[in-house]
C-alpha cells in the first residue's frame, strides 16, 4: 500500500552559501515548511525584496522509514524554480513556482542522506511570471511528502498528476462517467479495482478489470449545482495482485453540464447561473504565500459570505486545497498559468509545460470550468509570436481537456479587433474606469459595444476594482484611495455589471489587499490595496457590504462609515447596504425615516450635531455607528501622500475656473487647455512616426478616453512612473496658475 509521510518539520534554511552544500553547518537556520523568505521584505515596498537562491535541507534515513519499492519526493509548491540534490548528486531541475511536481529519489537514498532543495526566483528570461502587479515570493512554501509505493503504482511521473482522470457526462437523468488510470510497471495478472461512492460513502458502482479504463452508468445521477447544491461522489482506484492491494488512489468528482452562451451568460445544468465573484491571490499579511489549511478556509469562507458564484484564481497555480474547497462549496473557477503582462519569446515552453501541470493536476475538479491562457499579456501588442503562443496552449487545452473552455483576461488597451481576441473560447477584459482613468459610467456601454461587435464571444469583465485604506471624506473622488470612494466605485459597477445578463463571468479585483512590493501608494507601501476585506482578513471594507446585498441570501444590515467618524458637515449622507426590501434609521433614538431601494443601497441624510448614534433596522436585524460633529475637517483620515510634490488639496482651485484637480477631459474641451497640454503631451510621450507612446506602447483611442478621467494631478503623478517624467512642485504650480485662468467647460 502507499505510504505518504509529510516532511514539512524542521528544515535547515540558509541563503549563504555559494555552492550547493553537502553537511549543515552553523549558517543554517530551522524552518517549518510552508516557508516564504520575503514574507517580510516582499510586502513594505521600494521592490527590493530579496530574489535569489535560498536552500532547504534536510537528513533522511532509510532504515526509519516504511519499506518500499520507490520513494518519491513531493514538493507541492516551490517558487520559482527549484533543484533537487542528495548527497551533492543533482537529481531534477524544475521550472514554475506553483505546481505540484515529484523526483524518483530511490536509487540516492540511503542510511543519512542529505537532502537539498534548492529554490531560486531570482529574474530570468525562461520562467513565468517576471513582470506582474504581485510579488514572486520565493521559498518552499507549500508542503512537501514523501511518497512510498511499490514497484508497480499508479503514475507519480506525469506533470505531477494524480495518476487518475474522470470524466462524467451527464445524459437525461443519468452520468456516464469514465475512469482512466496511468499505471507505472503493470505486470501480468495485475488488475484494478474501480469503485464510486455517494457522498454518504456508500459503493454505488464498482467493477475489477485489467484495463486502464472503467466506465460506469449513475441512474439518477446526483448533479453538482454550484453553491445551491455541491455534491460530490468519488472514484477509489486499486491496483491489486494476488488479491493484495500494491496501490490505492482516489478522486472526488462531481457530475454537472454548463454552457457559456453570448446573450444568457454562464447555464448550469440547463439553467441560468450569473456568474458574479471575485478574483483571490493567495498570500496573506506576514506570511507570503505561506499557508496553511485554516487560511484558506477562511478565504472561502469570506467569499462564501459575500454571496460570490464564481473566482477566478489568479495568477497561477493556487494550492489543491482551495480547489478542493471550491468543488465542496460550489464556486465556479477560473484557473490560470502565470503568463502575464509580459511576453517572452524565450517562455513558450514554460507556458507549455505550466499548462500541462495545470490541466493534468486540476482535471478533476467539477468547479473548474475555464482554463485561462494568460493574463494582460498584450499590453505591449499584439505580434505574431505572442499569437502562436495562445494557438499552441488553446490547441492543448482542447486536446488535453475536451470538456471545458478556455479564456483570456484582455487588459483595457487591448483594441476590440485584436486577432488575439479570436482565440480562446470566450473573453474577459480587465477594466479600470473609474479608477486608473475614465469615469466608472463608462463600463456598461464599453461591454455594449463589445458585444455588438462581437455577438458570438460570450463577454465577462475579468477585473475591475479601486484601492481603499483607512482614508475617508464626505466628498470622494477618483484617486484618492478613500473607503467612501470605493464603495461609490463598487455601487455604479454593480448596477452595470450584474444588470447587463449577457456578461458570462465579472471578478472583483481584488477579494483581498495582497503583496505588491513595487507599489509605494496609498500610505501603506508594499500592497494593492484594492481588495474588498484588509490583507491581514480582519476587517471588510464597506464596499464587501455592498457585494453581499445584492449576492447573499443571508439577511443583514450594514451601516456605512463606521470608521468616519468626525465629520464637519451640518447634514451627512449615511449609507446602509442591505438585502432587506426596507430599512429605517434612527439618530439618538429618532427615526429619520423608512426607505426602500431596489438597488439594495440606502442613502440617508443625517442631521449631524454633537455625537450621534446611528441604528439601522430592518425587523430584527440592526446595526449601529457613531458620527461626530467637528468644527475642522479630521487631518487622519486624509492621505498625504509621503514623498509627493504635490497633494490635491494644497492646489489653488477658483470656483468656476480649471486647476490640476480638475479632469484632463474637461481641460482639453478648452481651446486654451487643448493648446496648453497637446504640445506637452507630444514632447513627453513621443514614439516612432510620430505616435504617442506611455510604457512602451502606442496610445490609442481606448488609452487616451482611459487618461482623459484622470485629473491633471494624478495623470502627471502617473506619469512619473511610467514614463520617469519628473515634475516639479514649482512646475506643476505654474502649471496650475495657468489653468486657474482657464474657465470650467459648461456642463
Amino acid at each position: 500500500m502507499r505510504n505518504v509521510i509529510n516532511l514539512n518539520r524542521k528544515w535547515a534554511f540558509t541563503k549563504q552559501v555559494n555552492a550547493i552544500p553537502t553537511a549543515i553547518d552553523n549558517k543554517w537556520d530551522f524552518v517549518n515548511v510552508p516557508h516564504c523568505w520575503n514574507a517580510i521584505d516582499g510586502q513594505d515596498g521600494d521592490n527590493d525584496y530579496f530574489r535569489g537562491t535560498g536552500y532547504y535541507a534536510k537528513t533522511l534515513n532509510k532504515t526509519t522509514l516504511p519499506a518500499a519499492d520507490r520513494y518519491y519526493l513531493e514538493i507541492n509548491g516551490a517558487n520559482s524554480s527549484a533543484d533537487v540534490y542528495i548527497n551533492g548528486k543533482k537529481l531534477a531541475h524544475h521550472d514554475g513556482g506553483y505546481s505540484t511536481w515529484r523526483v524518483d529519489i530511490t536509487e540516492e537514498l540511503g542510511v543519512n542522506s542529505l537532502l537539498v532543495i534548492a529554490v531560486d526566483n531570482s529574474a530570468n528570461e525562461t520562467v513565468y511570471p517576471q513582470m506582474a502587479d504581485f510579488t514572486f515570493y520565493g521559498g518552499l512554501y507549500r508542503d512537501v511528502n514523501l511518497i512510498c509505493v511499490s514497484e508497480s503504482h499508479f503514475d507519480l511521473d506525469y506533470y505531477g498528476g494524480p495518476g487518475i482522470a474522470v470524466t462524467p457526462t451527464v445524459e437525461g437523468s443519468n452520468a456516464s462517467v469514465k475512469v482512466e488510470t496511468f499505471v507505472t510497471n503493470t505486470k501480468m495478472g495485475q488488475t484494478i479495482r474501480y469503485t464510486v461512492y455517494d457522498a454518504q460513502e456508500n459503493v454505488v458502482a464498482q467493477t475489477e478489470t485489467a484495463d486502464t479504463t472503467a466506465t460506469f452508468t449513475l441512474e439518477n445521477v446526483h448533479l453538482w449545482n454550484g453553491r445551491k447544491d455541491p455534491y460530490l461522489y468519488c472514484c477509489e482506484a486499486e491496483l491489486l495482485e494476488d488479491g493484495k492491494v500494491l496501490d490505492n488512489v482516489c478522486t472526488r468528482f462531481g457530475c454537472r453540464t454548463f454552457e457559456i452562451h453570448p446573450d444568457n451568460g454562464f447555464i448550469l445544468n440547463g439553467k441560468e447561473y450569473p456568474l458574479r465573484g471575485v478574483s483571490r491571490h493567495q498570500d496573506r499579511w506576514g506570511l507570503g504565500n505561506a499557508l496553511l489549511p485554516e487560511h484558506h478556509e477562511e478565504d472561502i469562507d469570506l467569499i462564501c459570505e459575500m454571496g460570490a458564484t464564481t473566482i477566478r484564481l489568479a495568477h497561477y497555480q493556487h494550492d489543491q486545497y482551495f480547489y478542493d474547497l471550491c468543488d465542496e462549496k460550489g464556486l465556479v473557477i477560473w484557473a490560470e498559468i502565470p503568463y502575464i503582462s509580459k511576453h517572452m519569446s524565450t517562455g513558450r515552453e514554460n507556458t507549455i509545460s505550466q499548462m500541462k501541470e495545470l490541466i493534468t493536476q486540476n482535471y478533476n475538479h467539477p468547479s473548474i470550468v475555464v482554463w485561462g491562457l494568460s493574463n494582460e499579456i498584450s499590453i505591449g501588442g499584439s505580434d505574431n509570436d505572442l499569437l502562436e503562443n495562445h494557438r499552441i496552449l488553446n490547441d492543448l487545452c482542447h486536446e488535453m481537456d475536451k470538456t471545458r473552455l478556455t479564456t483570456i483576461a484582455a487588459v483595457s488597451m487591448c483594441k476590440m479587433d485584436d486577432p488575439y481576441l479570436q482565440i480562446p473560447d470566450v473573453v474577459s477584459y480587465n477594466h479600470y474606469f473609474g479608477w486608473y482613468g475614465g469615469d466608472t459610467d463608462m463600463n456598461g456601454p464599453w461591454f455594449d459595444k463589445f458585444h455588438a461587435m462581437h455577438p458570438n464571444i460570450p463577454i465577462g469583465c475579468s477585473e475591475y476594482g479601486c484601492e481603499a485604506l483607512n482614508w475617508h471624506t464626505s466628498d470622494p473622488r477618483q484617486g484618492d484611495y478613500t473607503e467612501e470612494y470605493q464603495a461609490y466605485y463598487h455601487e455604479e459597477l454593480i448596477k452595470q455589471l450584474f444588470t447587463r445578463k449577457y456578461m458570462w463571468a465579472t471578478h472583483v479585483w481584488n477579494m483581498f489587499d495582497f503583496g505588491a512590493d513595487a507599489r509605494n501608494e496609498g500610505g501603506e507601501n508594499g500592497q494593492n490595496h484594492k481588495g474588498l476585506v484588509t490583507m491581514d482578513r480582519k476587517y471588510k471594507k464597506d464596499s464587501f457590504y455592498a457585494y453581499k446585498a445584492w449576492l447573499s441570501d443571508e439577511p443583514f444590515v450594514h451601516l456605512c462609515g463606521k470608521r468616519y467618524v468626525d465629520r464637519v458637515e451640518d447634514v451627512t449622507k449615511v449609507t446602509v447596504y442591505s438585502n432587506q426590501k426596507s430599512v429605517e434609521l434612527f439618530a439618538n433614538g429618532v427615526s429619520l425615516g423608512v426607505k426602500e431601494a431596489a438597488d439594495h443601497f440606502f442613502y440617508f441624510d443625517v442631521p449631524n450635531a454633537g455625537e450621534t448614534k446611528l441604528v439601522a433596522v430592518s425587523g430584527e436585524l440592526r446595526d449601529e455607528s457613531l458620527i461626530r460633529k467637528v468644527d475642522t475637517f479630521n487631518e487622519k483620515y486624509r492621505l498625504v501622500e509621503e514623498g509627493a510634490v504635490l497633494n490635491w488639496f494644497d492646489i489653488e482651485a477658483p470656483e468656476g475656473y480649471l486647476s490640476l484637480n480638475d479632469k484632463m477631459g474637461d481641460v482639453l474641451s478648452t481651446v486654451k487647455g487643448k493648446l496648453l497640454f497637446m504640445g506637452m503631451f507630444a514632447k513627453m510621450m513621443g514614439g516612432k512616426d510620430g505616435k504617442m507612446q506611455a510604457a512602451g506602447f502606442e496610445v490609442n483611442a481606448e488609452m487616451m478616453t482611459m487618461m482623459n478621467g484622470f485629473t491633471v494631478l494624478r495623470l502627471f503623478t502617473l506619469m512619473g512612473g511610467m514614463m520617469d517624467v519628473k515634475f516639479t512642485k514649482e512646475q506643476l504650480l505654474d502649471i496650475n496658475a495657468k489653468l486657474n485662468k482657464i474657465k470650467k467647460p459648461k456642463k
